[in-house]
């Protein structure tokens, strides 16, 4: 559907998928990917060359005058509107093309300045392209209803390909402004992203993290991508290490970062009061039509099943063998250590027969995947970190970055990517470029998906009892930090905005204390279960999704229905299959909530949050009986 500049912006440059901090990969590719052609991806199949994005680029930029060229004549009659808006369209189309291009050089090496530019000339033309169509809302909300019906009625390709689009512009007619004032927000949208590329700034590149000494004698730095490792270490003094310099630095900045965030949240209630939304919330949530039930009682289940996630604690205790206070340090390491190598061919193989539930169609686009270039898959100097699905040029397919180091995580990372990729393919099949622009609600069930059936074969599959319950482990980590973890981030998100919009000051200090409290309540601090430090508390200010605009929640209700369809899709039935593809198929073509009650699964009751929280004591309870065994 065409999409506000502030749309298009987030559907250009969104890292679908958990990925990493986005820092910078300084590890070499294992001597084998040297030789591998699969191992990068091809840029050709969107431009040759550089410079054949440079003349697409100059095309598009004397291409922005004839978006705004219709202005004057857009309810002419029916068919003069669908003109306009097929070439409005194809102008949005070709541009992400042109942006995903410079996006992905971009991240081959981050140190490349010819590429970062190009990346930033390809986010301009998007913001311009914004400017020049701000006044399509406001035009087809003049028109009124039953002009536009008369118009869709007249016109049958108005109604079969724009009609959602049409149907949404006007749902959203008491928050849609006049054609001067949405060109003005169309404008601003640049300026109110600023607090977080200070943010990335700041984070990946002028925080100057600490080095320390391990247990082993090595010295090393720990930056963000050393933490993400070594907060994994066995040695329990050197996790201990490593959280008091990773977060004491990052409390150095409270009072930097927090009045950044603060500036991030007043533009977010700018924007609502601009628009005449009673909150940031509904702001954020109108352009899916999601009830806020959904994200209240979301809150409100997982507050309620938190005894299972202390049980979850009780049992990491017990594993890891520790008599003392648990610490919040002794979150990240793996429950049973599993030494065991898993290389890109064994990800292809083991994902295609984990995920054989999903049939022929879904089994041969990740065929077509692997052998077609699609992704960059191993470290190098320069990469950008983590892994991400970009899925933007329409016409193209998708393409995956990834970070492959050649153990279970990479192996869950790659089944993860893949089902974004997977669900593009089947969207862009069976939906026109207007109606593919699928929400992230629906986009992390694809992709946790095949993280559940990964690990239920795995763990069907695992040799020995040491190995499953390796994965049972990495199971219960996934609800923990997925379903857990992301809803304390959402309440943390919807605490601050509601201070903010309290009119009371919203400080770095102030922020901490909002997420102490939540952090010490997830975690059963009173309760005993796990003791958290102050220092700690600082952790909200290095959570780049908060710069995001109430977006991790979706995490949450992710898995909580891939959950209950892998459920049913593991009896076998093809019918339950269907309904998961279907899902898939549908895109954007209706609004997410709808999508998944079609999916019979309705997430604005508790049902779904429950069906997860049985999966998650099931998981506990195989792995005691497995325990209990000599």
């Amino acid at each position: 559907m065409l999409r506000s500049v502030r749309a298009l912006l987030l559907a250009a440059t969104a890292l679908t998928g958990f990925a990493a901090l986005p820092s910078v990969a300084e590890e070499t590719p294992p001597a084998a990917a040297v030789a591998v052609n699969d191992a990068i991806w091809n840029l050709g199949d969107l431009y040759a060359t550089p410079e054949d994005w440079t003349k697409d680029y100059e095309r598009l930029k004397g291409d922005m005058g004839s978006a705004g060229a219709c202005k004057d004549t857009l309810l002419k009659d029916a068919g003069t509107m669908l003109v306009c808006l097929e070439t409005i369209s194809r102008i949005q189309k070709e541009t992400l093309k042109l942006y995903v291009y410079a996006f992905l050089k971009s991240d081959e090496n981050l140190g490349i300045a010819e590429n970062i530019e190009r990346k930033t000339q390809a986010q301009t033309l998007l913001v311009q392209l914004g400017a020049q169509t701000s006044w399509l809302n406001p035009a087809i909300l003049a028109a009124g209803k039953a002009k536009i019906d008369e118009f869709r009625t007249a016109e049958p390709k108005l109604n079969d390909v724009f009609g959602f689009m049409l149907d949404n512009i006007l749902r959203a007619e008491a928050h849609t402004l006049s054609s001067e004032s949405e060109a003005v927000l169309a404008e601003s949208a640049d300026v109110l992203s600023r607090a977080s590329t200070t943010y990335d700034i700041l984070a990946d590149a002028e925080l100057p993290f600490p080095t320390i000494k391990l247990s082993t004698g090595e010295d090393v730095r720990i930056d963000q991508a050393s933490y993400a490792k070594y907060r994994q270490a066995a040695n329990r003094d050197d996790r201990k290490a490593v959280f008091n310099a990773f977060w004491g630095k990052w409390k150095e900045y409270e009072g930097t970062l927090g009045a950044n965030l603060a500036a991030h949240v007043a533009g977010h209630i700018f924007n609502a009061k601009t628009r005449h939304y009673k909150n940031a919330l509904e702001a954020a949530l109108f352009p899916d039509n999601m009830p806020e039930t959904v994200y209240r009682t979301l809150v409100s289940q997982v507050n309620e099943n938190l005894p299972s996630l202390h049980r979850y604690f009780k049992l990491r205790k017990r594993m890891l063998g520790i008599t003392d206070d648990m610490g919040y340090y002794d979150i990240y390491p793996a429950l049973v250590q599993l030494d065991k190598k898993f290389s890109v061919e064994d990800s292809k193989t083991t994902t295609l027969a984990a995920l054989a539930p999903l049939g022929d169609e879904y089994l041969d686009i990740l065929k077509q995947g692997f052998a077609g270039h699609w992704a960059h898959v191993y470290p190098q100097h320069g990469k950008a970190s983590g892994a991400y699905m970009m899925g933007a040029a329409y016409d193209v397919h998708p393409y995956l970055l990834l970070n492959h180091n050649d153990d279970y995580d990479s192996m869950s990372t790659w089944a993860h990517e893949w089902g974004h990729a997977v669900h593009t393919v089947l969207t862009s099949r069976n939906q026109p470029f207007e109606k593919s622009d699928y929400s992230t609600f629906t986009a992390e069930t694809a992709s946790i998906m095949n993280e559940m059936l990964l690990e239920d074969y795995m763990v069907k599959n695992a040799a020995s009892k040491e190995e499953k319950l390796y994965y049972l482990g990495m199971a219960l980590e996934s609800i923990r930090g997925t379903f857990f973890r992301q809803t304390m981030f959402a309440e943390f998100e919807l605490k601050i905005h509601e201070e903010a919009e309290a009119g009371n000051p919203l400080s770095g200090k102030r922020m901490s204390e909002m997420y102490c409290d939540l952090l010490k309540r997830y975690h059963g601090d009173a309760e005993g279960v796990v003791k958290i430090d102050p220092t700690y508390c600082i952790e909200w200010a290095y959570i780049p999704h908060f710069y995001r605009n109430f977006y991790v929640y979706q995490y949450a209700t992710s898995i909580t229905g891939a959950a209950l369809l892998a459920q049913r899709i593991e009896t076998g039935d093809p019918k339950e299959r269907d309904t998961f593809l279907n899902l898939l198929k549908a895109g954007g073509s209706d609004y997410p909530y709808e999508l998944y009650k079609k999916a019979g699964i309705d997430m604005a009751s508790p049902e779904p949050y429950k069906a997860l929280i049985t999966r998650m004591n099931a998981i506990m309870d195989e792995m005691e009986t497995l325990l209990a065994q000599p």
